[in-house]
């Protein structure tokens, strides 16, 4: 039997997390790296320091995904929730989505910052304590 809320639900979290990907590239990530190339390494004469320096971009960018990543990751499991039986096969299943997600993240993290932050390696441990269970 489907639950209709659970569903629904998950459909709107896969669109926000889609929309926060798509719209932070178009609207804040490409107008950022535009103006780091022509700042990013210089300091203009009389000008205050740069609020954003190139490392700083890469976390906010790798920070920005991660939070789309955790909302495809929770409306999957709402979705499961929604059209399933609850069986003690959906705690498993659960858990592969928390690891999947936490894995993905760390990878974008690593990625976006050239192993720089530590979130990675954190996020990385749980994915795989995730799957020792």
């Amino acid at each position: 039997m489907t639950n209709t809320a659970l569903t629904l639900a998950a459909a709107g979290l896969a669109l926000v997390g889609a929309a926060h990907s798509v719209l932070g590239e178009l609207l804040l990530f490409r107008s950022l790296r535009t103006q780091g190339r022509q700042t990013v390494g210089r300091v203009e004469p009389g000008a205050a320091q740069q609020v954003l320096h190139t490392p700083h971009l890469r976390i906010l960018w790798g920070t920005w995904h991660v939070a789309s990543v955790l909302c495809w990751a929770l409306s999957a499991l709402l979705w499961r929730l929604g059209t399933a039986p609850w069986d003690a096969a959906l705690g498993a299943w659960a858990a592969d989505v928390v690891g999947i997600a936490t894995l993905a993240s760390g990878v974008l993290v690593f990625c976006a910052t050239h192993g720089r932050h530590p979130a990675w390696c954190a996020l990385l441990v749980i994915a795989a304590l995730v799957w020792w269970r």
